[in-house]
């Protein structure tokens, strides 16, 4: 299945439609509690650990349980390429219903850290550091 790409206006108008879209940051617990799109879900296909950045082998499993095959979900991690893999991920993996959020929290850049194609907070879309229970990895890998 060919994996559809949105920009960050799409994906808040799809979060807006009231057809019951998730946004599924898939960034690290620490890059989720410093900022993230109102109302979004934080399941890490990445966790930071001291050594570095770690494949989270209970991504699909985690987005199963918590989230369902069947559920509108709009991947988005911080520049876009976490997400990407997220969604194909997941499209392998039987989820029907994946769009992608071209640019992530923050944005595309060039070799040289420049923005080239401005993510979810440079183009002044809603940001917040509150998350409830249900919303973060700790309380949805639990379910």
């Amino acid at each position: 299945m060919q994996l559809k790409r949105i920009s960050p206006e799409q994906a808040r108008d799809l979060l807006e439609s009231g057809e019951g879209y998730i946004y599924l940051d898939v960034r690290s617990v620490p890059e989720f509690e410093a900022g993230h799109a109102p109302g979004s879900k934080n399941i890490p296909l990445l966790h930071s650990t001291p050594a570095g950045m770690r494949p989270n082998e209970n991504f699909v499993e985690v987005c199963d349980r918590a989230l369902g095959k069947d559920a509108k979900i709009i991947t988005a991690c911080l520049m876009g390429g976490r997400s990407m893999r997220a969604a194909q991920m997941l499209l392998a993996n039987g989820f029907a219903n994946v769009v992608d959020m071209r640019g992530g929290f923050r944005g595309e850049t060039d070799r040289m850290g420049q923005l080239t194609y401005p993510g979810w907070m440079p183009r002044g879309l809603p940001v917040t550091t509150e998350a409830a229970d249900e919303e973060t990895y700790s309380g949805l890998s639990t379910r």
